[in-house]
């Protein structure tokens, strides 16, 4: 009898062990969990970040500056890595920051490179001293703007709407450094029925 209470005893021993040990583990597996997904989470955020800073950011239209090429309330999709390595071409249709603004953005058409003369006489564009053909402008530029040479490092900005835009022209605002300069616009995303490329 009393080795089989001794066996018996020892069982019981053994199988509050394992009981222990498997609570021990299953707290472990649920803070190992918790871990993994804390990571999932860091790691999600922080690709974000990075993708929104360095590759593309969905921009929404804000006011009618650059009709009728962009719409009030029509979503853009920025992409921003060009601009990292390379220049702003002419024409380039982009989101940038005016200085004291803040981290407003705002989406012009580069008009003037760096060593380029701008002026508006008549309704017309010049840049170098020749008259520029604006397909995306529908209506003449009313005001004049004396000829004025584009600083190094700097662009010349416009929006579409040339009458009722606040942009280079502006003292206010002026020449805009290329570090103001966040992205080029390359599609309007939304609405879908309006799905377009952005030139």
């Amino acid at each position: 009898m009393s080795e089989l209470n001794e066996a018996t005893e020892g069982t019981e021993v053994r199988s509050a062990s394992v009981e222990a040990a498997e609570k021990e583990k299953g707290k472990k597996s649920v803070g190992r969990e918790i871990f993994e997904w804390v990571m999932v989470v860091v790691v999600a955020v922080a690709a974000a970040l990075v993708i929104r800073t360095f590759i593309f950011e969905p921009v929404r239209v804000d006011g009618n500056s650059m009709q009728t090429t962009l719409h009030d309330k029509e979503y853009m999709l920025v992409t921003k890595y060009q601009y990292l390595f390379g220049e702003p071409s002419r024409f380039d249709v982009v989101i940038c920051r005016y200085p004291g603004r803040g981290s407003t953005n705002f989406v012009k058409r580069v008009v003037g490179l760096p060593g380029d003369t701008v002026a508006v006489a008549g309704g017309l564009l010049y840049i170098n001293g020749e008259p520029v053909e604006e397909a995306y402008i529908n209506t003449p530029m009313f005001s004049d703007f004396a000829e004025t040479v584009v600083q190094d490092g700097h662009y010349f900005v416009m929006g579409d709407n040339r009458n009722n835009s606040n942009d280079s022209r502006n003292p206010s605002v002026g020449q805009i450094a290329k570090a103001y300069v966040r992205g080029k616009v390359r599609i309007v995303a939304w609405p879908f029925a309006d799905f377009r490329v952005v030139q």
